[in-house]
């Protein structure tokens, strides 16, 4: 997979339409929303692995919180009765790696404990179950996502004690509110979700993983949020302005096992 010269954050294939990396998953995105806040660069970039480089535009940083919920999550060709449907909410940044864009992950919460599990053991992803909560009346969406989280200096035999610690959270309505678009490739949309690698640094060098898709068919959005920590949790900074809000109703997507490069 190669970088197009005239649009680095969009990836084309060599040969065709087979990607370089095997993709051996299959699943759709639904009902998904972007919420991209500017941030400080200073204040992001000790949050970022030494091995990536912080990523910004006209000198800001940017954090997303995305939730959405994927359906026929399988392997490809698999019959439906072994195909999943698992929401997801995750934090991101945007970064490099030795020139190359992509996404860095603070979190991704699933809402099924079984494949939370399973993918943290198979990559380096900050992958932890958590109880999400969906329901969607057409294109309007209510999102909801709690984690426990348990304080590090804590023994297991006080946290039996304490019971639960803080909460990540995340509680929000959406909709869209215009026509589908596809960005334009030098809008800050196009900048903030045309990506397809993500880059998980450790032990000494890095993985990264793949996904495949058409351009994202977005709309602008309305939401209320009603609480999130998310960013808070993920001790990111605050944002310093109103956040760039995007939805996504649907897009076919296949995915690589994440690999060391």
């Amino acid at each position: 997979m190669t970088r197009s010269r005239s649009d680095p954050y969009r990836w084309r294939f060599r040969g065709g339409s087979s990607p370089t990396a095997p993709h051996p998953a299959s699943m759709t995105w639904r009902h998904g929303l972007f919420v991209h806040w500017p941030v400080d660069a200073d204040a992001l970039a000790s949050r970022v692995p030494p091995e990536l480089t912080l990523e910004t535009r006209e000198g800001r940083a940017w954090v997303s919180v995305v939730p959405f919920v994927l359906v026929d999550v399988g392997i490809r060709g698999s019959p439906s009765f072994t195909r999943l449907a698992v929401p997801e909410l995750n934090v991101r940044t945007y970064v490099r790696y030795r020139g190359d864009p992509g996404l860095y992950f603070f979190s991704i919460d699933l809402g099924r404990r079984l494949f939370a599990t399973m993918i943290a053991r198979a990559t380096r992803l900050p992958v932890s179950p958590a109880s999400i909560r969906v329901s969607a009346l057409e294109d309007h969406v209510a999102f909801s996502c709690d984690r426990p989280l348990q304080p590090f200096s804590r023994s297991a035999d006080d946290e039996r004690r304490s019971g639960a610690g803080p909460q990540a959270r995340f509680e929000a309505t959406y909709e869209p509110v215009g026509e589908t678009f596809r960005p334009d490739p030098d809008s800050l949309a196009h900048w903030l979700v045309e990506r397809r690698r993500f880059y998980a640094p450790g032990d000494g060098h890095v993985l990264a993983g793949e996904i495949a898709h058409e351009p994202w068919p977005l709309q602008p959005a309305d939401v209320t949020i009603y609480e999130n920590t998310m960013l808070e949790v993920n001790g990111l900074p605050s944002p310093v302005d109103d956040p760039v809000v995007h939805y996504c109703s649907e897009l076919p997507m296949t995915g690589s096992i994440p690999r060391r490069v």
